[in-house]
Parts: structure tokens; sequence; C-alpha cells
């Protein structure tokens, strides 16, 4: 008896872990949890060269992107939006900063990752309430950190620190 070998094709199969998109706030919900009360005005701005450095020495944090989503506060105040990396995408986020430019709120805006989406529970993000420029700002020294959220915890303190010193060089400077 002769063996036959019958050549049976592989199909590649590729595990993929789906995305968790979650939207939580638009920009301008975010602005109206923020200063219910109030009418805020775009005053977009762009960076220049020497205001990176100093933002960027004044923070510890590197600037991304040059164009800064800013809204001046009728009742007095600061809105920024702005985005850090977590692990692999993007964290919109919110920062909004009393008329003496200490943090009144940070809002996470939409959360992609797979896991750390506990940096937007509120207990969390009320560690940055009453923050300067200036202020200490450490993971696991002045900001707890979260447990399977390292990444993103990081980097939103990062965001904020980065955003304090923007506010003190290109807004508090007018």
């Amino acid at each position: 008896m002769r063996a036959q070998f019958v050549l049976v094709p592989f199909a590649t199969l590729a595990i993929v872990s789906p995305a968790c998109a979650t939207v939580y706030l638009s920009i301008a919900q975010a602005q109206k949890l923020m200063f219910p009360d109030a009418t805020l005005t775009p005053d977009f701005r762009e960076l220049t060269r020497e205001q990176v450095s100093a933002i960027e020495e004044a923070s510890g944090v590197n600037v991304r992107n040059r164009k800064v989503q800013i809204w001046r506060v009728s009742t007095g105040g600061w809105f920024i939006a702005d985005e850090v990396v977590g692990k692999h995408e993007f964290i919109p986020f919110a920062l909004g900063l009393d008329a003496g430019g200490a943090v009144k709120a940070v809002e996470i805006l939409e959360y992609r990752e797979s896991y750390g989406s506990q940096i937007r529970n509120q207990g969390w993000r009320d560690q940055f309430t009453g923050k300067r420029h200036g202020a200490k700002l450490t993971l696991t020294k002045d900001i707890q950190n979260i447990s399977g959220a390292t990444l993103s915890s990081r980097h939103i303190t990062d965001g904020v620190k980065r955003l304090l010193a923007t506010y003190a060089i290109l807004v508090a400077q007018d």
C-alpha cells in the first residue's frame, strides 16, 4: 500500500484584541462641565521655537504639538484641550484653570487603550486641583499612581505639568 499525502493550505490566524475606544465628553461638554455659567472664546495660538524650548525646560516634558487649543473664560480662567500618548493611543484631555492659573479641573475626553481607564476616576483627577506651574507633579510622590494604568497616569501627569508651563509662558506673561 502506498501512502499519499494531501497538502492542506494553512490559514493564517491573527488574534487582535478589540479596540476599546470610549468617548466620555466632547470639548463643548467639558467646557460646560468646568465652567457652567461662562462663555468661552477661542484664543488659539501657535508656539514659537523659543516658547517650545522654554516650556520644555520649565516642565521637563517634550512639546509634541506647537498648536495650542485654548479658550478664554468670560468669568475668569482658561480652558485648554490637548492630548498625550497612553501606552499606544492618544488620550485627549482638557484642563480648566482658574483666573490665577491654578487647576480647576482635569477631564479625560476619550480613552482608547485596553487598560488604564481608571485615570478617569474623579478621585485620581482631583489630585491636580489647585496645582500651579512650578508645583511638584511627580508620579508616585505627588500624584498617586494607578496600578495597571502607570503609563496613562504618568502621561496625563506630564501633560498637566506641560500645560501649566504653557499657561505660565504663553498666557500669564501677556
